[in-house]
């Protein structure tokens, strides 16, 4: 169970999109995240980009509590490809953002 909002995920989408995955803005975002919220978005990217299968999203998360030894803002901002990760994370687990992106 995801336990971040889709509307938070398709935010940090956004401001990826709009300043780039090493931003500021991006950064200050997601550091105001908290700590279920910031171990989701990791586990999620790890899912989008091939790491892990959407089945295995505890599994994921496990391993990205286990991992963190740098702010997760930092270690997201080297990521380039962290929007299209986040969407295809979100895709492969069949949630629908719609609503959440016209409300942007």
């Amino acid at each position: 169970m995801l336990e971040i909002s889709t509307g938070k995920v398709v935010r940090v989408i956004a401001l990826t999109r709009e300043y780039g995955p090493d931003s500021v803005k991006l950064a200050d975002y997601i550091s105001g995240l908290n700590d279920d919220e910031k171990l989701n978005l990791v586990a999620l990217m790890w899912i989008g980009r091939g790491s892990f299968e959407p089945e295995e999203l505890e599994d994921a998360k496990e391993e990205a509590r286990l991992e963190a030894s740098a702010p997760t803002e930092r270690y997201l901002s080297g990521i380039p490809s962290l929007a299209e990760h986040l969407e295809d994370a979100l895709d492969k687990l069949g949630i629908d953002v719609t609503d959440e992106e016209d409300d942007l």
